[in-house]
C-alpha cells in the first residue's frame, strides 16, 4: 500500500505503525457537537488499528464498498452523505436478517477496515501537526462510518453470545456475567478479524467467546478459594458489642441497687432521701406508682433550696460510682 508507516507508533495488527496527530485548535473544537468532541479525542487518544486487504489498493475500492466517494453532508458537517444499503438499514430498523453469507460478511468487514485505514492515513497525514479544520471533519466522518459498520457486525452477531452462554454448563457463573464477557470478547474479534484468510466471522469468534467463558469460571474459582460462602449481610456486622454493652450496663443497674438498699456508698439519710424522691425509688429499689419528683419538689420535702438538692444528689451519685468501681475493680 501507499501508506507508509515506517516512522510512527507502533501497532499489533496488519496495519503496522500508526501516527498521533495533534489536536485541531480549541476554536474548531468549540464547533463540534458532544458526541463528535468524544469521539475524537479517542481517536487521537488511542492507538487505532486496522487489518489490511488486497483489495483496498483497487482504485473504485471507495465506490465499491459504499456506492459512491465519499463526499461530507456539507461544509461544516462530520458526517458523510449515506446511501442505501439493505443490510445495515434492516439492521438499524430493527428487522430480522437472515444469516449473512460469506461474501456479505467479507463486504462489512472491508467497509470497516477500510474506514479505519482512512482514519490512519489522516492520523498519519498530520503526525506531530496540528489537525486542520477539515481534516478533523474527515476524520469524525470516518469514524462515525467505523462505528456504524460496527455496530451491524455486533449486532449481527449477538445471538451467537447468548446461544453459547445457554449452552456452556457453568452453574455457579451468574448468566449475565457470562453475557457480558461474551459481549466483550465479541467486540474484540471484530476488531482483529481478517475476512481475506475465507473462514466465518462466527468460526473465529465462537473461540474468543468461549476463552473468555473460561477467564469467567477461573475468576470465580479464585474467588470462591477466597471466599468459600455467600456473601450473607447479616454476619457483615456482629451484635456482640451491643449486647455486651446491654450485658454490663444490667450488671451496674444491679449493682447500683445493691449499693443503695445496703447503703454501702456511707449515703447520709439526706442523701438516701433525695436519691430515693428523685429517682422515685421504693425500697426495694423498684419504681413506685409516684413519679420522679423535681429539685424543687425534693426541696420542699427537706427544706433546703432546689440548687442545693441538685448538690446533694450529685455528691450522693458520686459516692455511688466509686463505690461501683471499687467492686468492679475487686472482682
Amino acid at each position: 500500500m501507499a501508506l507508509d508507516m515506517s516512522t510512527a507508533v507502533k501497532v499489533k495488527i496488519g496495519s503496522g505503525w500508526i501516527p498521533m496527530a495533534k489536536p485541531p485548535t480549541d476554536s474548531t473544537r468549540e464547533t463540534l457537537s458532544v458526541e463528535d468532541a468524544v469521539l475524537l479525542e479517542r481517536l487521537l487518544s488511542e492507538t487505532y488499528y486496522f487489518v489490511d486487504h488486497p483489495d483496498f489498493d483497487t482504485p473504485s475500492i471507495e465506490r465499491d464498498l459504499f456506492v459512491a466517494t465519499a463526499k461530507l453532508i456539507s461544509k461544516t458537517a462530520t458526517r458523510f452523505e449515506t446511501h442505501p444499503d439493505e443490510i445495515s438499514d434492516a439492521v438499524t430498523s430493527g428487522e430480522r436478517v437472515p444469516t449473512l453469507t460469506h461474501a456479505q460478511e467479507q463486504h462489512l468487514f472491508m467497509r470497516y477496515n477500510f474506514a479505519r485505514l482512512k482514519i490512519a492515513t489522516i492520523l498519519h497525514q498530520f503526525a506531530d501537526k496540528r489537525l486542520s479544520a477539515t481534516a478533523m471533519r474527515n476524520l469524525l466522518a470516518w469514524g462515525h462510518r467505523a462505528l456504524a459498520a460496527r455496530a451491524v457486525v455486533v449486532r449481527l452477531n449477538m445471538p451467537l453470545v447468548l446461544a453459547m452462554a445457554k449452552r456452556t454448563k457453568l452453574t455457579h457463573i451468574d448468566f449475565n456475567e457470562m453475557v457480558s464477557e461474551g459481549n466483550m470478547a465479541l467486540l474484540r474479534s471484530v476488531e482483529k478479524f481478517d475476512s481475506s484468510r475465507g473462514y466465518k466471522f462466527s468460526t473465529y469468534s465462537c473461540r474468543a467467546i468461549l476463552k473468555s467463558f473460561s477467564r469467567v469460571a477461573m475468576r470465580a474459582g479464585r474467588y470462591r478459594g477466597t471466599f468459600p460462602t455467600e456473601f450473607d449481610p447479616a454476619m457483615e456486622r456482629s451484635d456482640f458489642v451491643d449486647s455486651r454493652r446491654v450485658s454490663i450496663e444490667n450488671d451496674c443497674v444491679d449493682e447500683l441497687k445493691d449499693i443503695f438498699v445496703n447503703n454501702l456508698a456511707g449515703l447520709s439519710n439526706v442523701e438516701t432521701t433525695v436519691i430515693r424522691e428523685r429517682f422515685a425509688l421504693g425500697i426495694h429499689v423498684e419504681p413506685t406508682d409516684a413519679k420522679a419528683k423535681t429539685l424543687e419538689q425534693v426541696g420542699q420535702i427537706i427544706g433546703v433550696t432546689k440548687e442545693r438538692v441538685r448538690q446533694i444528689q450529685n455528691n450522693a451519685l458520686k459516692k455511688m460510682r466509686l463505690t461501683l468501681e471499687e467492686r468492679y475493680l475487686a472482682a
